[in-house]
């Protein structure tokens, strides 16, 4: 009898600190950002994917000084990939993140902070806009798109001989995505 007595309050402690763990571990998935990249407290963190891929500029004329060309942003085109590497959707024009499982969000610029690495795309949160499917992107209804590397527009004009080319430029960003609690 003694034994069982002794045995309860370690199996009880062990239940707690794992629960602990647990607890800290999903915490510790929820990026801090600056203030201007929060999202409510009453949406939860569904999704975390890394994206590998290329920022798409084009050479096209200033509009207001058709004497100048520039690189404009394009599109996105970047492969999502979860904490284990394993690929579960992309990224393309809209913006549209899509998942494996055939659900996308397509997003609506919300708010931008520059990176803390001047040669690095800034960071975004951004609203659903829409959403389709009965997958992990379906109620998504915030993104953030934080601790981006590359992927800026090339410092370098480009000329009239360059107009409608389009270049290429590799970058990685980790994207958050965020709904209402179930």
């Amino acid at each position: 009898m003694i034994a069982k007595q002794k045995v309860a309050p370690i199996i009880v402690a062990a239940l707690v600190s794992l629960c602990a763990g647990y607890d800290t571990a999903i915490a510790a998935t929820v990026p801090v950002v600056p203030d201007a990249l929060n999202v409510s407290s009453s949406q939860k963190l569904s999704v975390e994917a890394r994206g590998i891929g290329v920022q798409i500029y084009e050479c096209r004329k200033n509009q207001t000084d058709p004497s100048n060309s520039g690189w404009v942003f394009s599109a996105p085109e970047a492969e999502l990939f979860d904490s284990s590497d394993k690929r579960i959707g992309k990224h393309y024009a809209g913006p549209t993140w899509e998942a494996n499982d055939g659900s996308k969000v397509v997003g609506a610029f919300e708010a931008l902070y520059n990176s803390p690495d001047t040669n690095s795309i800034p960071w975004l949160l951004l609203k659903a806009k829409s959403n389709s499917g009965s997958g992990i992107f379906s109620h998504v209804e915030r993104i953030q798109r934080v601790e981006t590397v590359g992927g800026k527009a090339p410092v370098e004009g480009c000329g009239e001989e360059q107009a409608g080319k389009k270049i290429r430029v590799p970058y990685k960003a980790i994207y958050y995505f965020y709904g209402a609690e179930p």
